[in-house]
């Protein structure tokens, strides 16, 4: 047996030693890289009265600072792939998570063309973790999707939950303003770029793990009826989520809910969803065939939806962590399908740029046509009625993504 001493020289050992350690690292710097992707735009919702009105802008200018990161995500998302393979994932990566912090403090300057340009720039930030970070997981934990999966949705999920609740105790409690409840994620930011230096000295130092790299077969997965089902199913659940996000606590206080407690209750609607976010993508990973899981979200939703239109007033809380839980569902497995339906890395990078561009289009009509809606009607039941049938769609497609398959060919 080697002693210790002869171990720590031993060159197979080392090797052991630093690719544990590579892996642990990186698990870090998802987490941590995640942590951005919501927060910075969960912030907004409660907030959206106060910069409507410090602002000067109409309902529908105001859902725009929503409406925007989804379009910067829908137009930047198909050329992510293109980028993570010329340059590397990593440092890809790395540069969108400056700019990300570059954004947040742009935003949170004096003036509308700050406040417009620095939420475009994050949202461009933003799309590239949204498109590179689920073919990374797929690249780098391809027996163990379902967990880290897992484990990037309830980092995202939680921030954002977190970011929802002490936006106006910070921009009104603390006297901060909405420029600082919104300036305040350029630290989180920045923590998170040093978390990811290590993946440069490790990808540099190791060669890209190659874990199903193998056999790759080039689908043309705009002609695949399964990649537009996944696609659509991304779009339709983020369409609904970020309704919800931009315009929930507005809806509450016309029911005659404060601002602060609206926040609040948009942050129970978001803790609620925390532990499906991580549940659903594990048991996804174990079933042949994700229905049951889609028809559980779709009863989830509808309830929680017909209940803000014609439930009680009294059982608000009640309706809205339905649509949580909901949600998490619709997330998670939205997640899921990127690694489900594909056989490598390079596919579910290619679908994920696909899902988030044509499905973030879908998913930026919704704020802005909400908040038209409602400046039209003075009304939230027309709006909250289309956000039915985005559920019923959801549903629909939902059960076609669902599918034992993978993109191109049947399994």
């Amino acid at each position: 047996m080697n002693s210790p001493k002869q171990l720590s020289k031993d060159p197979e050992f080392k090797s052991i030693i630093r690719k544990q350690s590579a892996s642990w690292l990186i698990i870090l710097g998802i987490i941590f890289i995640a942590t951005n992707l919501r927060a910075p735009l969960t912030s907004v919702g409660p907030l959206v009265g106060l910069i409507r009105d410090n602002m000067h802008l109409s309902n529908t200018l105001a859902g725009m600072i929503t409406t925007l990161p989804l379009l910067a995500f829908a137009f930047f998302s198909p050329f992510v792939p293109k980028l993570g393979r010329k340059f590397g994932v990593e440092l890809i990566i790395l540069i969108s998570i400056i700019l990300l912090t570059f954004g947040i403090i742009l935003r949170s300057l004096s003036g509308v063309t700050n406040l417009y340009i620095g939420t475009a720039i994050l949202g461009l930030a933003i799309s590239v973790c949204n498109v590179l970070l689920p073919s990374l997981i797929k690249r780098e934990f391809p027996k163990r999707i379902g967990m880290m999966t897992g484990v990037y949705s309830i980092s995202m999920n939680l921030f954002g939950a977190i970011a929802s609740g002490i936006s106006v105790p910070i921009a009104m409690g603390l006297g901060y303003g909405w420029q600082g409840a919104l300036g305040i994620w350029g630290i989180l930011s920045l923590v998170s770029i040093l978390f990811w230096f290590p993946q440069m000295k490790y990808r540099y130092l190791e060669p890209p793990t190659t874990h199903n790299q193998t056999a790759q077969k080039n689908v043309n997965l705009w002609r695949s009826g399964l990649a537009w089902q996944v696609t659509l199913f991304m779009g339709l659940q983020s369409m609904v989520f970020y309704v919800l996000i931009a315009w929930l606590p507005e809806m509450l206080k016309q029911q005659g809910i404060s601002s602060d407690q609206s926040g609040w209750l948009l942050s129970i609607m978001q803790l609620a969803l925390l532990p499906f976010t991580f549940i659903v993508p594990v048991i996804a990973g174990r079933m042949s065939s994700q229905r049951t899981l889609v028809t559980i979200m779709e009863i989830l939703l509808l309830t929680g939806t017909l209940g803000l239109l014609y439930g009680s007033a009294n059982l608000i809380i009640l309706w809205i962590i339905l649509l949580g839980i909901g949600g998490g569902f619709a997330f998670g497995l939205s997640m899921m399908f990127f690694g489900l339906r594909t056989e490598n890395a390079h596919q579910a990078a290619d679908l994920s740029g696909m899902a988030q561009s044509v499905g973030y289009l879908l998913a930026a009509i919704g704020p802005t046509l909400f908040g038209y809606l409602h400046d039209v009607t003075d009304s939230w039941t027309a709006p909250l009625l289309i956000l039915v049938g985005a559920s019923v769609l959801l549903f629909i497609v939902g059960l076609g993504a669902a599918r034992d398959r993978y993109v191109g060919n049947a399994r």
